[in-house]
């Protein structure tokens, strides 16, 4: 089994971002016969437009990726851009694209409903998101729920091409991502950039504690029993505290006379005890930048060498090559 997943460098990976998808990613790697991550750096260009930030957030990803327990001599970690193969590969893929099939996907969609504009970076990305797939002939590619619809482009794409020009492409499958986990940004909507309202991984302790009193509440009086279900401080605790702190939490909830101060300092003090080891990790590889280059550009050598031979197989099946 071969897995491939890649994350864009648009800023700080959030309690989101791991809960979510990350820490899962990882896990995957012990499993995989091959495991590919790529910073997307070249679908971040979409959002992203300063040159340093962009190659800042790039070196930053990489090396939280690093920190929180990506193993470079289990899976191959790379820079999406080291791999020109697949910029090439993506054109192949777009000369039999359909329009209305990209018309369709969602992420362009949403922006043209909402009066926004959509530059043709965006329109491509699931044809570039497909290069990434298939380029390295991958079998599984964990995603979210709202990202499936980019797989089925990808089989689309894959499917066509493989018609029209014998079976060159292994034909990729989504694996849907275990979100049971909630998590809630600070306002008890769903964490993202895009709403403003995260916890940042490595957060330094003072100020993550200080958002954290300041995440929204209730008004109910402190006497009152409270349902721990649905809680947006509870579903915090739940992630970085034990079971046992769990438990004790939801049954000083069903009591009540507590204030929600309590519970935010509680969530404060686990949180840092949760995130202490990655942390420190971090401050390791940070104080190594040039070991986290060496990490990546190992891992774009392997990246290119596999792409290259994908490559090179659609080439001459298309006819752009051993003529």
């Amino acid at each position: 089994m071969r897995v491939l997943s890649g994350i864009q460098p648009t800023g700080p990976f959030h309690w989101g971002n791991y809960f979510g998808a990350i820490r899962q990613y990882i896990e995957l790697q012990h499993t995989a016969t091959e495991s590919y991550y790529f910073i997307a750096n070249l679908h971040a260009l979409n959002t992203v437009r300063d040159q340093e930030l962009l190659k800042q957030y790039t070196l930053d990803g990489a090396t939280d990726l690093l920190a929180l327990g990506l193993n470079p001599e289990k899976a191959v970690l790379f820079v999406q851009s080291d791999v020109p193969e697949v910029s090439e590969l993506c054109w192949l893929l777009m000369t039999g694209t359909p329009m209305g099939l990209l018309e369709r996907c969602v992420s362009y969609k949403d922006k043209i409903a909402k009066g926004l504009k959509a530059d043709a970076g965006l329109f491509a990305y699931p044809v570039l998101q497909a290069a990434d797939i298939l380029a390295y002939d991958a079998d599984i590619v964990p995603v979210g729920e709202d990202q499936l619809q980019h797989i089925e482009v990808c089989r689309d794409i894959a499917g066509s091409f493989n018609h029209h020009f014998g079976e060159t492409f292994v034909m990729p499958k989504g694996k849907v991502l275990d979100q049971s986990a909630k998590v809630p940004g600070l306002d008890g909507e769903k964490m993202s950039k895009s709403y403003n309202n995260t916890l940042a991984v490595f957060d330094e302790e003072k100020k993550q504690r200080k958002q954290i009193m300041r995440i929204q509440t209730d008004s109910r009086p402190m006497e009152d029993p409270k349902d721990p279900e649905g809680d947006v401080l509870m579903d915090l605790y739940k992630l970085v505290a034990t079971d046992e702190q769990v438990a004790e939490m939801s049954e000083t909830y069903r009591k009540g006379g507590f204030g929600y101060g309590e519970v935010k300092k509680a969530l404060a003090n686990a949180a840092q005890e949760y995130w202490a080891e990655v942390r420190e990790r971090r401050e390791e590889f940070a104080a190594k930048p040039e070991l986290v280059r060496e990490i990546l550009a190992a891992g774009a050598e392997k990246a290119r060498a596999k792409a290259g031979d994908t490559l090179k197989r659609a080439q001459e099946a298309c006819g752009v090559k051993g003529w």
